[in-house]
């Protein structure tokens, strides 16, 4: 594997500095792997949530094409899905999950969520049981431009929200990222709300890798390691979490300063 170009400590977060993203996708994908592999070890099984997005594409590539992850062992998750999108629309985090996770490597379970199912609520009530059946081992956590995780936008992050999964309602920052990454043609098509797993939810997770490249997350990994751990950056919690792992291309860290911070 390639060496980093550096590795930083951000309270409890490992960040690891690789020069291009595709280099920081394989570590990121290398360190899943093992955990995934020791879960499966000591359970018997490995529970993971699945990030989506561009910034996840070349983590889950370079995962699925690893020969020492067995699948079949493997219960998968998703942490979000717009609130009335179809799971064959495009843009739909089922229809990602589908193409990328479950069609290329089979997972024993994927659970999804239904961001169009009649009863919101209920839909809520049946994915929150479905998380809380066991541990998850595993999640992957990117950090959105306006430093979302999940969907937790700054504006209804809650990092003790007594909620695993609620509804959001998205704000136009992230509204107008998902317009950018291409997904869709303009602000007035992206959904407003959406159904997420919570930011309390996401650190039950034992193990966060975390997958940022891009200059266009610089700005949210600045505010994420060096800012003040707060709402205003939701991803600044990550500093908090026991056992996280952030990899960063030389874009998305352009703007971090040039001392290593405990």
């Amino acid at each position: 594997m390639s060496t980093p170009l550096d590795h930083r400590s951000y309270g409890r977060a490992q960040v690891h500095i690789f020069p291009s993203k595709d280099l920081s996708g394989r570590a990121a994908a290398s360190r899943a792997a093992g955990i995934i592999r020791d879960a499966i070890s000591k359970c018997g099984r490995a529970r993971i949530v699945v990030a989506t997005g561009n910034s996840q594409l070349e983590l889950i590539d370079a995962l699925t094409h690893k020969e020492s992850v067995d699948w079949d062992a493997v219960e998968a998750f998703h942490m979000d899905e717009y609130v009335g999108i179809a799971a064959d629309h495009p843009a739909s985090f089922r229809h990602w999950i589908r193409n990328r996770v479950e069609l290329a490597v089979h997972p024993a379970q994927v659970h999804y969520i239904a961001g169009d199912a009649p009863d919101l609520d209920a839909e809520i009530r049946r994915y929150t049981s479905l998380l809380f059946r066991g541990p998850i081992h595993l999640a992957f956590v990117g950090f959105g431009e306006n430093g979302h995780i999940a969907f937790n936008d700054p504006a209804v992050a809650d990092f003790a929200d007594p909620a695993l999964l609620k509804r959001a309602t998205l704000d136009d920052a992230c509204r107008r990222q998902q317009v950018g990454e291409g997904h869709f043609p303009n602000l007035a098509a992206v959904p407003r709300e959406a159904l997420t797993i919570t930011c309390s939810g996401l650190f039950r997770a034992e193990a966060w890798v975390c997958c940022v490249p891009d200059a266009r997350k610089a700005e949210a990994v600045r505010n994420a390691c060096e800012g003040p751990i707060s709402t205003i950056c939701p991803a600044s919690i990550v500093r908090t979490h026991p056992n996280a792992s952030v990899y960063l291309d030389a874009a998305s860290a352009a703007l971090l300063s040039t001392l290593t911070h405990g």
